[in-house]
């Protein structure tokens, strides 16, 4: 054989083997984003279900609030919400107050978001996006965000009754 076919040979193994390994890699890589999907929807329960609860004893603590769970294409959760009328000399002004807070659907970056929009009296008091990629994020983190905007909205509006 010549020097070329040595090397013609050897040339056509390496990119047998490089086609090998992109195969074995592609499937790690499916894998992988299959994985990420499920623990994302293991979280997405989890997670849906604290804020159902977690809503469900703000309004027990605050009588007026109507709970709703949700489930659309922004996110599972649940919101509650509740219209006031403020009375002054001669005038009456509607006050709206309200707590959403959702798990976002999965997508390719690979994180848990938790988004939050809070409305005090007509006035924004929360409106924010916390996140973990799904690699680091753990259920009593994640549990532990959720408590933290519920906390915090509950001193707000206690706050401003």
């Amino acid at each position: 054989m010549s020097d070329f076919e040595d090397r013609l040979q050897k040339a056509i193994q390496r990119g047998q083997q490089a086609r090998v390994l992109g195969d074995a890699s592609q499937e790690a890589d499916a894998a992988t984003e299959e994985e990420m999907r499920l623990k994302h929807s293991q979280f997405r329960n989890e997670l849906s279900e604290h804020i159902e609860n977690c809503l469900r004893k703000l309004c027990d603590h605050f009588p007026g609030f109507d709970y709703s769970t949700v489930l659309n294409e922004k996110g599972w959760g649940a919101r509650i919400s509740r219209d006031d009328i403020k009375l002054g000399r001669g005038t009456a002004k509607n006050e709206y107050s309200r707590l959403e807070v959702l798990v976002r659907p999965f997508n390719d970056t690979h994180i848990v978001e938790i988004s939050t929009k809070g409305t005090i009296r007509n006035r924004e008091s929360l409106n924010r996006s916390n996140f973990k990629f799904l690699k680091d994020a753990t259920k009593d983190l994640l549990m532990q965000i959720v408590d933290g905007i519920v906390l915090e909205f509950a001193e707000q509006y206690s706050a401003h009754s």
